[in-house]
């Protein structure tokens, strides 16, 4: 528990350590959230007594955006393109937040937003996470807690690893999602053989989940691979291709190779990889003055040279 919240400390600050970013964690209301589609009917997944919360990040640098914790009905919102610039194509986004929070702006509607300006049908997954307590003082405490402990620490070595972070029923929510976009396919204007996934960080390891516990008919037909973990995995040769991206001066996972690329090329299955230089952990559509401000273009051109952007 005590490296997942460290690990958590990094990414609501993407990589700044909390005494020197300030950063506080505000509870804000909860949204309507009126565009949202439950993933499942009442009954068909155990019903929970914890409270969802959002919170504004505020990193007194001018900069806000919303988190999400403590998420234990998922669903999906829509952000549709304006009718006469719809492809058919259909991507979910998934935000990262170490399965502690979702970064529900950043790496979620902002992201729709940006596909739906060319033609894309976007799908925001809010995916159910690991508890967190529910006061925010309690949650900051944590985070200076451990932050100060893992700093102490003599195993320098140990120290730099990535908490192992999971979330099973994260990967049977995006699943869910695929399943009901799929049936729904029509309402939104969506070819159902072109409905694909994007995920950030622990967003990214929820698209993985998809790949590695899926059938063959419940693939995503392509999947965005961004900044997750780069250690090699074991996938089924129906694996979707893969565009992935990650920063090399990423603090979480940069310095583990690129066994996952090696693995979808082991199998025979297309993948693109952009390894920028600098970016850091969490940057998102782009970081200011780095090249990771190409992210989106480039993952939009891998769609355009895959045909999956031609309207059918």
């Amino acid at each position: 528990m005590k490296s997942v919240f460290v690990l958590l400390s990094a990414l609501l600050v993407s990589g700044v350590s909390w005494a020197q970013s300030g950063f506080e964690l505000k509870r804000i209301d909860t949204p309507p959230q009126t565009d949202a589609i439950p993933l499942y009917e009442p009954g068909e997944i155990p019903e929970s007594n914890i409270i969802e919360r959002w919170n504004l990040l505020d990193r007194n640098d001018g900069n806000e955006s919303r988190r999400v914790r403590n998420v234990t009905w998922p669903t999906i919102t829509p952000v549709l393109p304006a009718e006469e610039d719809a492809t058919g194509l259909a991507v979910i986004v998934a935000p990262g937040g170490a399965y502690k929070v979702l970064a529900i702006d950043k790496e979620g509607f902002d992201i729709a937003k940006r596909l739906a300006e060319q033609g894309v049908a976007a799908f925001v997954l809010k995916y159910r996470i690991n508890e967190t307590p529910d006061d925010e003082s309690e949650i900051m405490r944590q985070i200076a807690e451990n932050a100060a402990n893992s700093g102490n620490r003599s195993d320098k070595k140990s120290a730099k690893e990535p908490a192992k972070i999971e979330e099973p029923r994260a990967g049977a929510d995006a699943l869910q999602a695929l399943r009901l976009i799929r049936a729904r396919a029509s309402e939104w204007g969506v070819d159902p053989e072109r409905v694909g996934f994007i995920g950030f960080s622990a967003g990214a390891m929820t698209g993985l989940q998809t790949v590695i516990t899926g059938k063959a008919d419940e693939q995503a037909d392509f999947l965005g691979y961004i900044y997750g973990p780069m250690k090699s995995v074991s996938v089924p040769e129906y694996s979707p291709p893969m565009f992935s991206a990650i920063a090399m001066d990423d603090a979480l996972f940069s310095g583990q190779g690129f066994g996952i690329i090696n693995a979808w090329r082991d199998a025979g299955i297309s993948v693109e990889l952009h390894a920028y230089e600098r970016g850091g952990h969490g940057f998102g559509a782009g970081k200011p003055g780095t090249t990771t401000e190409g992210i989106m273009d480039q993952f939009m051109l891998w769609l355009k040279s895959r045909n999956l952007l031609s309207a059918q």
